[in-house]
Parts: structure tokens; C-alpha cells; sequence
């Protein structure tokens, strides 16, 4: 499994997944100092990695740090590098939830606590104020998502088969490649929280 943008941080969401003989995960980074399996940047995927080379990607809360015009050619990248069974698992801040949020609650109001503090729709919006205040400029805010931006962009990067929901301020979305088999994936992503039975199927 890559584990794109892995940070510094153990994965706790897919702990059950890399404690299993199944999976070995692949660190990736664009900051080197974080000790990554590979230093780069998740826009040059296909430079970085062989062909069809990894089972699955986890991509948690990394690609609101692109520009707009770069995720559809990245998520094309996922595609390249997945097997034909393969999937990508992908989580971005929800803006429509910040939104109702922002609306209802004020834009400096708390809206989760993290590992890494109090969390506000400034911080969902932008970036994490903390992190960037700390001279992290790569951790800035460059696009945003909702459930459908998010599955379309992966169905017109050529995903056959994405699922998504909302919930906690984050759009989850799971894409598939041709030959994988949902059903036989479901038990190991319930393990981690993720089920995707009552979500939405985003058709082309």
C-alpha cells in the first residue's frame, strides 16, 4: 500500500490494514525530513513509481494541498500505478459541511479537536494555521472538495467504479480499478471504519 503524503505520523486509521500479512506500506513525502520510503511529490507518482506496482493507495488529507488543474492528472497517476485490482482509498476536507458549519457555528469556531489541536473551517479552508505559522508552507490549502468534485474527478480520470460519503467535515471517497472486487475489500475497510454500503456509487 502507498501511503501517499504519510507526514510524520502513524496511519492509525489503516493500522488494522498494515498490522495484517497482507499489506506492507510505502511512506511517500514531499518533505524528506519525515523519513519517507520515497521523497517527492504525489504530482510526479509516475516518475517515482513503476507501473501498476502497488495493490492500494491511501491518501489522507493531502490533495486539497494541490492546485486545482493538478488533480485530475494526478489522480490519473493513482490509476497508473494501481494494479488491475486495485484501489485508492482518498479523504479531503468536506467544504460544503465547513460551510454549514462556518454558517451556523462562525468561522473561529471549533469544529473538532485533532492530534495536532483545535480545529476551525479557517483551518479546513487554508491549511492548519499552526503548521504553516511554523514556516510549512507545503501544508497550505490550494483546492477544495465536495462528494461530487471529488468522485467526478476520479470517474473522468478513469476510476470504473467510485464511492463516496460525507461525514466528520470529510469527504471519503473509494475508487476502483477494473478488476477489483468490492465485496472481497469491504471486510478489510470496515476494519478501519470505512463502510461504504450506504454511500453514494457516483455513475460517468
Amino acid at each position: 500500500m502507498l501511503n501517499a503524503g504519510a507526514g510524520s505520523t502513524v496511519a492509525k486509521r489503516i493500522r488494522p490494514l498494515l498490522t495484517s500479512h497482507e499489506w506492507e506500506e510505502v511512506r511517500l513525502d514531499v518533505d524528506g525530513s519525515v523519513s519517507p520510503d520515497i521523497v517527492g511529490s504525489i504530482t510526479d507518482l509516475a516518475k517515482l513509481c513503476r507501473p501498476a506496482s502497488f495493490d492500494a493507495i491511501w491518501c489522507s488529507h493531502l490533495m486539497e494541498h494541490l492546485y486545482a488543474h493538478e488533480i485530475h492528472p494526478t489522480f490519473v497517476q493513482f490509476r497508473e500505478v494501481l494494479k488491475p485490482d486495485g484501489f485508492a482509498l482518498i479523504m479531503s476536507p468536506d467544504l460544503e459541511a465547513v460551510a454549514q458549519h462556518m454558517l451556523t457555528q462562525g468561522l473561529g469556531a471549533v469544529a473538532y479537536v485533532s492530534p495536532a489541536g483545535p480545529i476551525r473551517p479557517l483551518d479546513m479552508i487554508y491549511g492548519h494555521s499552526g503548521a504553516i505559522e511554523q514556516g510549512r508552507h507545503h501544508m497550505a490549502h490550494k483546492t477544495g472538495f465536495s462528494c461530487d468534485r471529488m468522485g467526478n474527478l476520479l470517474l473522468s480520470a478513469g476510476f470504473p467504479t467510485v464511492s463516496v460519503r460525507s461525514g466528520n467535515f470529510e469527504v471519503c471517497a473509494l475508487a476502483l480499478m477494473p478488476e477489483a472486487e468490492e465485496r472481497r475489500l469491504r471486510p478489510q475497510l470496515e476494519a478501519c471504519g470505512f463502510d461504504f454500503r450506504e454511500t453514494e456509487t457516483v455513475a460517468p
